[in-house]
């Protein structure tokens, strides 16, 4: 698709319709996924992507049985939008806080499977937020800790809840919460039946055993399987035929029912810290700040259950 030989007209109402959609699209990683998350059908989808295309004067993505792609001018234009809806957000929410309104959205990126986790403080925190302010707009993503941290950082999220694995630059951090691990198998594996005095070391690192995706495993395992999250984990140890890392926040579900037991609960655990994180220097936004003080009163009381 060629160029515009003019520049790009002022950017309408229109425009930044299409830009969400764009958005959207990429952030599913194409047009059928982005269907549930925008509630249109996939031929529409088509035509405000070709509409954008032609109003931009570029190809954006090509898609066809190799899968959606952004072209070069795609990941440019993209990026643009991005910094566009951001700043847009902030120029709503300089407003409000000029008229001391708590009005407008709250973005939140979570790591996924935090929901069972004793000490609810995003929760407790968001039914303040709910209380004290009806009117805002709650968008909670379970997206990968990088993603989270990408989308606070380039505007997208206003906050994130992520391990606290390394310090990135511009990101401040309130610790939430500490999670406890331990090692486990599911109904049906060689070790479930035997008596824990049974359960050695060389057999728990002989036994096959699942790992995460993106999270090195804090002891000698014999991994021959991955999953990208917690969810799949479970997945596996749940077939009986693996061992595998799982919250124990999480796992007692399985464990209160028969269908999962712990290993070496002695030494095979480990923790790990969760933190809430925000963009260092972002404009004022009253909705962030209201909701990152009821986060810390939640963190400074005794810890409640659900």
């Amino acid at each position: 698709m060629s160029k515009p030989a003019r520049p790009l007209p002022a950017v309408t109402d229109v425009d930044i319709r299409l830009l969400r959609v764009f958005r959207t699209v990429v952030e599913c990683g194409g047009f059928s996924a982005a269907e549930v998350e925008l509630n249109i059908s996939r031929a529409a989808i088509s035509l405000h992507m070709a509409d954008l295309e032609r109003r931009l004067g570029m190809s954006l993505c090509r898609r066809g049985r190799a899968g959606f792609l952004l072209t070069d001018e795609g990941r440019l234009a993209y990026e643009a939008a991005l910094r566009l809806l951001a700043g847009l957000e902030s120029f709503r929410s300089e407003i409000n806080t000029a008229h001391g309104r708590l009005r407008g959205e709250l973005n939140i990126g979570i790591t996924d499977n935090l929901v069972t986790l004793p000490q609810m403080h995003v929760t407790h925190a968001l039914r303040g937020l709910k209380t004290q302010a009806p009117d805002v707009r709650v968008n909670i993503r379970m997206i990968p800790p990088n993603e989270i941290e990408r989308g606070v950082l380039d505007g997208r999220l206003h906050v994130g809840v992520v391990p606290a694995r390394r310090a990135l630059p511009g990101l401040a951090r309130l610790p939430l919460y500490e999670e406890e691990s331990l090692l486990y198998c599911g109904r049906g594996h060689p070790l479930f039946d035997l008596p824990a005095e049974a359960v050695t070391r060389a057999a728990v690192e002989a036994a096959d055993a699942v790992a995460p995706t993106r999270a090195p495993l804090p002891h000698a395992l014999n991994t021959t399987a991955t999953a990208t999250d917690r969810e799949g984990v479970a997945f596996l140890l749940l077939t009986g035929c693996y061992v595998g890392f799982l919250p124990v926040h999480y796992a007692r579900q399985w464990v209160e029912r028969g269908a999962m037991r712990a290993l070496l609960p002695d030494s095979h655990r480990h923790s790990l810290d969760f933190h809430a994180v925000t963009k260092t220097g972002a404009q004022p936004n009253l909705v962030l700040e209201r909701f990152m003080e009821l986060l810390g009163q939640a963190t400074a009381g005794p810890p409640e259950g659900p």
